[in-house]
């Protein structure tokens, strides 16, 4: 493995047969590419192409930049891969955004394998996601405050010298805090080594239905079938604004779609030894890992254990959310993560239990804004100030405070009360909090508010 620099010479691209973008052949999005090639190919290399891809492959070491304040693991034997698709500034991406000095991460995913291997989901958390951003290190060793932005800052934040490990530890710690789950590995592929990737397959063929012109995205296509590469591709996978309603969902889709067609292209065509060292040196120039996870043999190793799971059950989700505008009618930028189905879905893959995704589409049809649940808090704690700390803490994340004030009584356990007309938005805050009681049919002394009451177990939202 090599340590952080800059990498080395490219080698010219043979042409190959074009594929056309389809919804078979499902591996691991950003990532399929490399595993469904080495599963092809590195059993049979020879030792100095061996050394020389496995040389390819930057590592860096995050345990020490990630602290001890970390989810547990919850469902020993699983694991969960996080994703970047980096959108660095440096070098030849530089073209791709004036003034931007720091790493930005493009795509964001969370790769859930089971703990049996019978099963994987792929998590999308759309890079406008307006979340909370803990303390980071900076790469000039100053440390960020914490604050709520887009998720996407997490890489820039830690990034901001040109250093991986910092842009890797930060959007990690930043992914953990939001969802609760723990992090076992990270990859990140930059966007000139999707660019080689896909130029060593000979092109991927796209259909878009009407003609896309996007100055950001470098990107001026007619509608109809036709192969990318090159610039193309690479503005394809990044146009945002200018198809469809513009959003970050639907690059999303077009991601996962476009990566999936690579994946199978890489399956089905790698069958010349010149082709499938082209696309291997390509693909492992462009990946940093973990160290654990850094070199051909993990790689291969983690291939084995995907390639078995049925195609049925690889799973391509997007976190659920609703526009932030919602919330914060100037906020026309963003979108913020719907509850409780966001935690429900966090919860099920922290257990290693497998999301049934029509059962979660329909759920989240109908969000309800953060703003519009109205919440009393009531100290039950006996201490002075908490319901004002806690009132303090849901705003923060949107929700509307009517009042502060003191139980009747002490309590064990924080409790969320509410009448029956209020249950869904009563499910909206409970699913805030770490593990709170509920109480039906019980109303608060406001009308139309659910009533919060803090026992001494609140350690704060999520």
């Amino acid at each position: 493995m090599r340590d952080e620099r800059p990498g080395r010479g490219r080698r010219r691209k043979k042409k190959g047969p074009k594929t056309r973008l389809t919804r078979r052949g499902r591996i691991l999005a950003w990532t399929g590419g490399v595993l469904a090639a080495l599963v092809l190919g590195v059993a049979g290399a020879g030792f100095w192409m061996y050394r020389h891809l496995d040389g390819n492959i930057t590592s860096t070491d995050l345990e020490h930049r990630l602290g001890d304040d970390r989810p547990d693991n919850l469902s020993p034997g699983s694991k969960n891969i996080l994703v970047v698709g980096s959108d660095s500034r440096a070098g030849a991406n530089a073209k791709y955004g004036k003034g931007l000095e720091t790493m930005q991460s493009d795509t964001l995913m969370v790769v859930h394998l089971a703990a049996d291997r019978k099963w994987a989901t792929v998590m999308s958390l759309p890079r406008d996601s307006y979340v909370r951003i803990p303390s980071c290190e900076r790469g000039d060793g100053k440390k960020s405050a914490p604050h709520s932005f887009k998720i996407n800052e997490s890489f820039a934040i830690g990034g901001s010298k040109g250093d991986i490990a910092g842009a890797a530890a930060c959007t990690i710690k930043t992914v953990e805090a939001n969802t609760g789950l723990r992090m076992d590995h990270f990859m990140s592929v930059d966007f000139q080594g999707f660019k080689g990737m896909v130029n060593a397959l000979g092109g991927i063929e796209v259909c878009p239905k009407e003609p896309i012109h996007d100055k950001k995205a470098h990107l001026d296509m007619a509608a109809g079938c036709q192969t990318v590469k090159d610039e193309k591709a690479l503005g394809y996978v990044r146009t945002r604004y200018s198809v469809g309603d513009g959003s970050d969902l639907g690059r999303i889709g077009r991601q996962q779609e476009f990566m999936r067609a690579l994946a199978e292209k890489a399956q089905k065509k790698l069958t010349s030894p010149d082709d499938l060292y082209d696309f291997l040196d390509e693909t492992t120039k462009s990946l940093t890992t973990d160290k654990d996870l850094a070199g051909l043999k993990p790689l291969y190793d983690l291939a084995n254990e995907v390639k078995g799971i049925p195609k049925d059950r690889l799973t391509f989700l997007t976190v659920p959310n609703y526009p932030r505008q919602a919330d914060v009618p100037s906020d026309r930028a963003n979108v913020v993560w719907q509850y409780p189905q966001a935690a429900e879905l966090f919860d099920k893959l922290a257990h290693d239990k497998e999301v049934d995704k029509k059962r979660l589409k329909a759920a989240s049809k109908k969000p309800i804004p953060t703003r519009s649940v109205r919440v009393q808090v009531l100290n039950g704690t006996g201490v002075s100030g908490r319901a004002a700390e806690v009132a303090k803490d849901l705003r923060a994340l949107g929700f509307t405070v009517t009042t502060t004030g003191n139980a009747p009584k002490r309590v064990g356990r924080t409790t969320v009360s509410y009448p029956e007309r209020l249950r869904r938005p009563a499910q909206v805050l409970a699913s805030r909090l770490p593990d709170p009681a509920t109480r039906g049919g019980e109303g608060g002394v406001v009308p139309g508010a659910v009533t919060l009451t803090v026992g001494p177990d609140y350690e704060g939202l999520r």
